[in-house]
């Protein structure tokens, strides 16, 4: 596919991965890689080349939802390149309380560089890509989350190198905001895919569609089955994320009832790739992989959680330092 860089008059917003031609996927990763190794280089000189890239701008951090990684991972990203990080979170500002949409959309864009948003709806990251003035980055809503999808093939790279072997994900658990992105993700680079989801529940339509055509595009599987067992069959990497969302709590017993029998744990490792390895974008619960597994020596949950910040990084070079034009050098 070709790439496609921003005019001057078009703003570029990562809203999700299905969005961007593989190339323009391609080049997140290998940005994520490359500020992975300035990072823990610790050259003084190069690290100061790269706090001058926003020095005395801001970045806004929109987040209504709590959050762990994003959190730090955002505002270490906006720091690494010299910009202070303001984080507004749903009490600190008047957004959907006596303020329109619009309103704050305007002022806020006004006034910062970018503005990472972690909200609940995927309308609201709509509405704040229609009527901002600088980039807008998706830090999650209830359909994306694309931030925590170059992290995890930037992960997968790293461990198990896409580039040169033949990989099959299996995903185990939920239809939700992860895979939809994580799907297609994997999918741009050529990895199959199985998605198992229990009885009742699939994917979106959209995302099918989409993921479907870009695995007929790269010459890879995608399959969709309600069967764990079967999703996992000589998989490289078993992966699930938790069955109750943020918003769901009051629906835990039914969901955990639902979900009986897509737990990760040795029966299911036991008929993936040897060496296959294990991923979760946390928190974690019980319910959705065994201690066993989740702490076991396939586990690179971790170092997944770490890619976080190599992922905003990359998101803010290219979205923010370089317009959106993904041909740029880092």
């Amino acid at each position: 596919m070709t790439m496609m860089s921003a005019t001057p008059a078009e703003i570029r917003h990562l809203i999700s991965i299905k969005d961007l031609s593989d190339d323009e996927f391609k080049s997140l990763i290998n940005r994520a890689e490359y500020y992975k190794k300035i990072f823990k280089s610790n050259d003084s000189t190069e690290l100061q080349k790269q706090h001058l890239k926003l020095l005395g701008k801001t970045v806004a951090l929109i987040f209504t939802k709590r959050s762990t990684r994003t959190r730090i991972s955002t505002e270490g990203a906006a720091a690494f390149f010299g910009g202070q990080p303001m984080f507004l979170g749903k009490d600190d500002i008047q957004l959907g309380v006596n303020e329109s949409f619009y309103d704050t959309t305007k002022v806020v864009s006004s006034m910062v560089s970018c503005i990472f948003a972690r909200v609940n709806r995927h309308q609201d990251i709509l509405n704040l890509a229609k009527d901002s003035s600088v980039p807008i980055i998706n830090a999650l809503c209830d359909r994306f989350h694309p931030l925590q999808a170059i992290c995890d093939m930037l992960t997968i790279k790293e461990h198990l190198d896409y580039e040169n072997n033949k990989l099959k994900m299996a995903w185990i658990g939920d239809a939700n905001n992860v895979i939809n992105d994580m799907a297609i993700a994997a999918l741009k680079l050529g990895i199959d895919v199985s998605v198992a989801t229990p009885p009742g529940i699939e994917l979106e339509r959209e995302i099918k569609d989409a993921g479907e055509r870009v695995a007929a595009e790269n010459n890879c599987q995608f399959t969709c089955t309600h069967d764990s067992l079967a999703a996992c069959k000589d998989a490289h990497i078993l992966v699930t994320d938790t069955f109750v969302s943020m918003g769901e709590e009051f629906a835990k017993e039914a969901k955990l009832k639902q979900f009986a029998g897509f737990q990760i744990n040795s029966n299911l490792c036991s008929v993936a790739a040897p060496n296959f390895k294990f991923m979760h974008c946390l928190p974690r619960h019980e319910e959705e992989v065994t201690e066993e597994v989740f702490y076991g020596e396939n586990s690179i949950v971790f170092e997944e959680a770490e890619n976080r910040l190599y992922a905003a990084m990359a998101a803010i070079d290219i979205f923010v330092n370089h317009k959106g034009d993904f041909n740029s050098k880092p």
